[in-house]
């Protein structure tokens, strides 16, 4: 049998949509026709059709005509949007110039500048922070210490209640989840206190309030203790930067607060670094924290981040040993309490870092890890894909012909549905 010319397709809203396979001249009897038209679905099967579409491939195609883009609109299609599964994640990005919303996108891996939602552009929130995302949303700090949250793809914000926060308690973390069956619900937790004394507070959307705040005591079998007898107040080591000195720099304000929340066996985990680099687990359904032991000890020269990937905590490390510079992905062993390695960038991409002083800021979406490396040298964008181990660095950023550097990034859906 012979091979036929590719099918040509015709795609207009309204209009037949004609489907052709040209015959062969040896082969006449061999004709395909088929005529279809959009007209012909009903409003409920054609929601459904282009609730699978990319985002922005979506937005891109509204333009068609009116039919399209009154879809955006819909409840029924909202509704549809919300029963796919997963999105490809975007990455917003965090620029010193905060007024401005760059998202890098993993599916069509290119670079895009969204409106900044008119919420954030009032003159009292322009120096508001992302400090946490989930789902479709993005979590944003106020100087005031209060929040809004909006959804980027959208534009839609609101802004929380007060936050009447614990006196003389410092903030330790921030982080969000949403309800990832309807995306119409969300809460924030914020873990106030320093170690031992913890406390955390939650906001649910669903009651529009803030939750009274709640202690958290020391798991009885955490043992880092025993085994650990440094001096958490002589702080060698720093949190978000990779030099080892006397002060608590952070280069990136907007991780500060670097931390992630995980639901295990219905229990949900929230995860942040303390100020000597332990990472804390702090459980909150059953009011109670433990603390990690340290990768490294406490003189080595490293930074290391808290990420959240297929619900699991991982921690990346970029550290300096014997001339070279290393970038890795730990899991921590419940059973064998333990780190394991789960996966490190090749030696030779790596070893550019070395001397560098780098700043790393991460962030994780599925199985991958978006990695921000700074320094007052170098500028770069790493994507970790766990399955594959393979470590992609992604183009400068360049808009309107100005290249633009990032200090962080945080990942999201882009779901229209995700209700503010």
């Amino acid at each position: 049998m012979q091979d036929c010319l590719p099918m040509e397709c015709n795609y207009q809203c309204g209009q037949s949509v004609v489907s052709l396979k040209r015959k062969s001249p040896e082969d006449e009897n061999r004709v395909l026709f088929n005529t279809f038209s959009l007209d012909d679905l009903n409003e409920d099967l054609f929601e459904r059709i282009l609730s699978w579409l990319p985002t922005s491939t979506f937005f891109r195609l509204s333009s068609v005509c009116k039919r399209w883009k009154s879809v955006a609109d819909s409840a029924s299609f909202k509704l549809a949007c919300s029963h796919i599964p997963s999105r490809d994640p975007w990455f917003l990005m965090v620029a010193p110039n905060l007024n401005q919303s760059v998202i890098f996108d993993s599916a069509e891996s290119a670079w895009k500048r969204l409106n900044h939602p008119p919420l954030l552009q009032e003159e009292s929130n322009q120096h508001c922070m992302p400090v946490a995302a989930s789902g479709g949303l993005i979590c944003h700090r106020k100087l005031s210490g209060n929040f809004i949250v909006s959804n980027p793809v959208t534009g839609s914000c609101t802004e929380l209640p007060p936050l009447h926060a614990p006196q003389h308690q410092p903030l330790s973390a921030i982080v969000m989840s949403t309800a990832c069956k309807d995306q119409l619900s969300f809460k924030i937790v914020l873990v106030f206190g320093e170690l031992p004394n913890l406390l955390f507070k939650v906001y649910d959307s669903r009651s529009g309030c803030w939750d009274d705040e709640i202690a958290l005591r020391r798991k009885t079998e955490d043992s880092s203790m025993e085994h650990d007898s440094t001096d958490d107040n002589v702080v060698y080591f720093l949190s978000k930067a990779g030099i080892v000195v006397a002060s608590n720099m952070q280069r990136s304000p907007s991780k500060q607060y670097s931390s992630v929340i995980t639901n295990k066996d219905g229990q949900d985990i929230v995860y942040f670094l303390s100020s000597s680099g332990k990472v804390v687990a702090c459980n909150l359904t059953c009011k109670c924290f433990s603390e990690y032991p340290r990768l490294l000890p406490v003189f080595s020269e490293y930074s290391i981040d808290v990420v959240e990937c297929n619900g699991e905590m991982l921690v990346v490390l970029l550290s300096e040993f014997l001339e070279t510079a290393t970038l890795r992905v730990w899991k921590y062993d419940e059973a064998n309490r333990g780190w394991h390695q789960i996966a490190a960038m090749p030696a030779a991409d790596s070893h550019e870092w070395y001397g560098k002083k780098a700043d790393i800021n991460c962030v994780g979406a599925g199985n991958q890890i978006l990695i921000c490396l700074n320094s007052p040298d170098l500028c770069t964008y790493i994507l970790c894909d766990l399955e594959t181990n393979k470590w992609i660095q992604l183009p400068k950023c360049c808009i309107n012909g100005e290249l633009i550097d990032f200090m962080s990034a945080f990942s999201f859906e882009p779901r229209i549905e995700a209700s503010v």
